[in-house]
């Protein structure tokens, strides 16, 4: 499969891993057991690799998803960096968390192959669909996967509507983890992307 579906601490473990989709900690330090972290320094193309799959860790595209939102950002105004990290960020499944309708990136990507979060009144399941400013998005029923919605508060089934949210504006840089350089990650497809 195209997605991790491993351990996820793990991964949060490694040096300069933010927290990514997942809510575990991890109780150890970096590296391995007796070992100190390396202090070597990683060449170019190790940099571009790890920080293009920490970005489709934390977002969850797959590599043809992640190569067209880079070909789309380099045929854009802007910095291309910033407007793939845009789009990524302009995900159904990356938008939902930050309205406060899932509590995780994976929990509301199970909501949206479900339908369970509309825009504009029409079902959508597709967890890369991208949600323009000024789409109305709304919960559709509580959603019982022990990941969001049941949290959030308790609802009931009769309620068609429970919550609902606009997006406003694109999502600003200023807003984004600020360990995440999503220049590296843009140049790891310098071909592919032309």
């Amino acid at each position: 499969t195209s997605r991790h579906r491993g351990p996820r601490a793990k991964i949060v473990r490694r040096p300069g891993r933010s927290p990514g989709p997942t809510r575990k900690r991890p109780n150890k330090k970096p590296g391995y057991a007796n070992q100190s972290t390396p202090t070597t320094k990683a060449p170019p193309y190790r940099i571009r690799s790890e920080e293009k799959q920490r970005s489709r860790f934390h977002h969850g595209p797959t590599e043809q998803q992640s190569l067209r939102y880079v070909r789309l950002a380099r045929r854009a105004k802007g910095s291309t960096g910033q407007v793939s990290l845009q789009s990524l960020e302009t995900r159904s499944d990356n938008i939902i968390p930050r309205l406060g309708m899932a509590s995780t990136i994976p929990g509301a990507r199970q909501s949206v192959t479900h339908e369970h979060t509309p825009a504009n009144d029409h079902a959508i399941n597709i967890p890369s669909y991208r949600r323009e400013p000024t789409d109305a998005i709304a919960v559709r029923q509580p959603f019982r996967g022990g990941n969001s919605s049941n949290r959030i508060g308790e609802q009931n089934d009769s309620t068609l509507y429970p919550r609902a949210g606009l997006a406003v504006q694109p999502v600003d840089r200023k807003w984004i983890d600020p360990n995440t350089n999503e220049l590296p990650a843009v140049e790891y497809h310098p071909r592919q992307a032309q």
